[in-house]
């Protein structure tokens, strides 16, 4: 069951950031958990990364239906690109699924986005998403866009998430030191607000049945915050 494979996907995330990080409590985040692990956010930090966040929106019992969102952001000098996984799954396929190593102030010529792309390039999904503006002003072309993902091609994505997650944390603080403050902030918001310009994701979190002022709220202050 897909679902297994990715309740399993998320735990050795959350072991990955405990590995390489220390897990923070971010102002507001606590009102976005439910005690029975309905809505999972938890944040966690290094001197390399200064945001790594996973998502979890588990509605298997209510609506048959499981959500994760994965960003990794680097540090304010350090010019290496924005990690990103988002899956949504029912019982027996993903509806959607989305992996990339995103530019941020080094480029998409950046060493790691070129790693990245070499890493992916053998990997053709059955039926390819196709992605609209909002989405491609930010994703590299080799970003891993798939939909109606059944249990095999399933098994491939995510082991390609973890691990490339993996080699991120191995190799992010090479370029720490390398990337320009004011760039890369102005690159990491021009990420946030093209995500935050994404309709999709806070319908399918109502349709989940969080609340939707609940919902407004973490997708405009929480799910992708600015850096002000």
């Amino acid at each position: 069951m897909i679902w297994d494979q990715l309740v399993d996907c998320q735990k050795a995330i959350i072991q990955m950031f405990d590995a390489h990080g220390t897990e923070i409590e971010e102002p507001g985040m606590a009102h976005f958990n439910q005690a029975d692990g309905g809505w999972i956010n938890r944040v966690w930090e290094n001197e390399h990364v200064r945001r790594a966040h996973i998502d979890v929106v588990d509605a298997r019992d209510s609506k048959g239906l499981w959500m994760m969102h994965v960003c990794v952001f680097p540090q304010l000098n350090n010019n290496g690109p924005i990690y990103g996984f988002d899956v949504i799954a029912g019982k027996s396929k993903m509806t959607g699924a989305f992996h990339d190593f995103s530019a941020s102030s080094g480029g998409e010529d950046h060493p790691m986005v070129q790693w990245y792309q070499s890493a992916v390039q053998d990997f053709v999904p059955e039926k390819k998403r196709e992605l609209p503006e909002w989405a491609t002003n930010i994703f590299t072309p080799s970003m891993i866009a798939a939909s109606n993902v059944k249990e095999e091609e399933a098994t491939v994505i995510i082991q390609l998430a973890l691990d490339n997650l993996e080699t991120y944390f191995d190799s992010i603080g090479q370029y720490t030191g390398y990337g320009d403050r004011d760039l890369t902030i102005a690159s990491q918001n021009y990420y946030c607000h093209n995500q935050q310009q994404n309709p999709h994701t806070p319908r399918v979190m109502k349709s989940l049945g969080l609340n939707e002022a609940d919902v407004d709220k973490f997708c405009t202050d929480m799910l992708f915050p600015k850096i002000n």
